[in-house]
C-alpha cells in the first residue's frame, strides 16, 4: 500500500493574526511531501510514526460523529500492520507536518468525505476546515484547521476571516522575476503549543490587543491584498511594517541568534523576514525586491526560494 501524497504548505501572511480575525494566504509548497505507506520496515522512525499514529487513531474516535465519521476499523487494523507516515517534510518548521498528516487519514478514512472534484462551496470549505481543526487539535492543543486544508485541496486559500474562506488563483510565478519569497532554515525545531500558549497570555493585555488590532491585522490585510493583486511596491512598503512589528512585539518567537539579521534587513531593505507559521524555530520567511541581493547579504544561512515574482 501506498497511499497519494500531500504536500507542505506556507503561510504567507496570516501567522498569529488569524486567531483574531485578520486575513491570510495559505499556498502549497510541492517541494516537501508525505503518504501513508505500509511495508515490513522496522526503523525507528517508522516505529515511531506507527505509534503515533496508534494515539491518534484512539483519539479520531472521540471526535464527535455528527462532525465526520472514521472507517475506524479499518484504520486500526492498518495501524496493527504497521502503516506509518513516511514524510520528508520537517516537524516543527512551520510548514504543514501534521497538516499533510490529518489530510492523508482524512482521505483515505473518512466517511462520506468532501472530494477535492466536488464544487468547493464556501460551505464545504469550512465544512473541512472545523473537520481538520478538531483532527489538528490532538498535534497542537488547538488549530485553526488550514494547514490540511492547503494540504487537502493542494491549491491556494484566501482567508478573508474566520468564518470566510475560499479558495483564490495567485500571480504566477515569474522565474526571472528579482522579487521573491524564501526561506531561510534556524536549524531549530519550533513547538507550535507554547508559541501560541505566549501569544494568548500577551491578548490579556490590552496594549497588545490594540497592536495586533491597529498595526499587526492592517498591515497583514494590506500584504495579502497587495499581493493578490500585484501592487509590488505597496507589498514591500507593507511587508516591511509587518516585519517591523514583529521585531518589536513577537520577540520571543524569533529565535535569538537572528534578532540582529532581522534589523539588518529592515536597516539596508535588502530582505524582510516574517514569521513562518508560529516561530519559535524551523524556517524564517523571507521576501526581498532583489533576490540575488539578498542571497549576497545571506550568503552564511541555508536559503530556498520558494517562488518569483
Amino acid at each position: 500500500m501506498k497511499g497519494p501524497l500531500f504536500y507542505s504548505k506556507i503561510l504567507l501572511f496570516g501567522e498569529y493574526g488569524i486567531i483574531k480575525d485578520s486575513k491570510g494566504l495559505s499556498i502549497p509548497y510541492n517541494f516537501y511531501n508525505g503518504a501513508l505507506k505500509l511495508d515490513e520496515s522496522s526503523s525507528e522512525r517508522v516505529k515511531q510514526s506507527n505509534e503515533s499514529l496508534k494515539q491518534f487513531a484512539k483519539y479520531l474516535l472521540t471526535i464527535d460523529s455528527s462532525l465526520v465519521e472514521f472507517d475506524s476499523k479499518q484504520l486500526s487494523v492498518d495501524v496493527k500492520k504497521g502503516m506509518y507516515f513516511d514524510s520528508s517534510i520537517p516537524q516543527g518548521y512551520g510548514v504543514g507536518s501534521s497538516g499533510a498528516l490529518v489530510a492523508a487519514i482524512y482521505d483515505k478514512y473518512a466517511k462520506n468525505k468532501i472530494t477535492v472534484l466536488e464544487n468547493l462551496t464556501r460551505e464545504k470549505l469550512l465544512k473541512l476546515k472545523s473537520i481538520f481543526s478538531a483532527m489538528e487539535s490532538f498535534f497542537h492543543g488547538k488549530s485553526s484547521g488550514l494547514d490540511p486544508l492547503n494540504s487537502y485541496l493542494s491549491i491556494p486559500i484566501l482567508i478573508n476571516s474566520k468564518d470566510n474562506i475560499e479558495a483564490t488563483g495567485i500571480p504566477s510565478q515569474n522565474i526571472e522575476g528579482k522579487n521573491a519569497v524564501f526561506l531561510i532554515d534556524s536549524g531549530i525545531i519550533g513547538e507550535t503549543a507554547p508559541m501560541v500558549g505566549l501569544f494568548m497570555e500577551n491578548m490579556k493585555q490590552e496594549g497588545f490587543r490594540n497592536m495586533l488590532k491597529d498595526q499587526f491585522i492592517k498591515h497583514t490585510d494590506a500584504c495579502v491584498e497587495d499581493f493578490l493583486k500585484g501592487n509590488i511596491k505597496s507589498l514591500f512598503k507593507n511587508t516591511k511594517q509587518l516585519s517591523k512589528i514583529v521585531l518589536s512585539h513577537f520577540k520571543p518567537m524569533i529565535p535569538k541568534q537572528f534578532h540582529e539579521l532581522w534589523k539588518k534587513g529592515l536597516d539596508t531593505n535588502e530582505y524582510y523576514l516574517k514569521l513562518c507559521g508560529s516561530g519559535g524555530g524551523g524556517y524564517i520567511l523571507g521576501f526581498t525586491e532583489d533576490i540575488d541581493r539578498a542571497k549576497l547579504a545571506l550568503k552564511d544561512y541555508k536559503l530556498e526560494v520558494v517562488y518569483n515574482f
